[in-house]
């Protein structure tokens, strides 16, 4: 027995250790391409940028995203394919989350570049108000201080699962009937999703047509992280680290 085993290793073909680094360096670019795959759809984004406001169902995904429950479905099993997204099964409804708080902060770390690098961004930043670094910083300190009326415009499920500390929940869509239950002397503050999300800018018009001194901040939950003045959990901490999990077959 002890001499067949030595006939198969002297008959065995040599290791190549070199050979076998650069396999795994070169490797390594398919994988990081399964995650830029999994990015490479406008909706897919949108669906991420959602998911960094709390779990969802995948009926209530389409319907904030403005796609059908079939087309989100297939988007959300090509992000679920890169390991960015999860999803439990609840009664008859499948709910997705992101699969980690890494996930957020890449999706924020994507948007910084494409700020970077982008000349349209520009434009679209400038058509939604997107604020200066100062005057940001200016607008949170008075948030802070609590000397505004502070407003999360986001759907009620959005405001619980996350929200900035001090903060009114007011949807959109409620705020002209709830318009009565806010000072007038007193300036409002209107947020939702982040520096590209419209409805904080909507809700300043129906403030600011109704009498009241109101602006927006263009910060949502997700955008602060870890600062004291979230209250919540928009985007949940990942339970393992992503690389640690194990490796699906294909």
């Amino acid at each position: 027995m002890q001499a067949r085993q030595n006939a198969a290793r002297r008959d065995a073909p040599p290791v190549d250790p070199a050979g076998a680094g650069r396999e795994a360096a070169l490797a390594h670019y398919d994988e990081l391409a399964r995650l830029g795959k999994a990015l490479s759809s406008p909706i897919r984004l949108r669906l991420l940028d959602l998911l960094r406001q709390g779990p969802r169902s995948v009926e209530v995904l389409a319907e904030r995203a403005g796609v059908t429950v079939a087309n989100a479905s297939q988007h959300l099993q090509q992000l679920r394919g890169g390991r960015l997204v999860e999803a439990d099964k609840r009664g008859q409804q499948v709910v997705y989350r992101l699969a980690g708080s890494a996930v957020s902060s890449f999706f924020a770390e994507l948007r910084a570049l494409a700020e970077a690098l982008l000349p349209e961004m520009d434009r679209l930043k400038h058509g939604l108000l997107v604020a200066e670094p100062e005057a940001r910083a200016a607008l949170l300190a008075r948030v802070r201080a609590g000397a505004v009326t502070l407003l999360d415009v986001r759907p009620a499920e959005e405001f619980e699962a996350g929200h900035l500390r001090g903060a009114l929940s007011v949807p959109l869509a409620e705020l002209p009937a709830r318009l009565p239950e806010l000072p007038k002397g007193r300036e409002v503050v209107a947020y939702c999703r982040g520096p590209f999300c419209h409805l904080a800018l909507e809700a300043v018009r129906l403030l600011e047509g109704a009498g009241y001194r109101a602006q927006h901040l263009d910060l949502g939950p997700p955008d602060l992280g870890a600062d004291d003045l979230v209250t919540g959990a928009a985007a949940p901490p990942a339970r393992s680290p992503a690389r640690a999990a194990p490796r699906r077959k294909r």
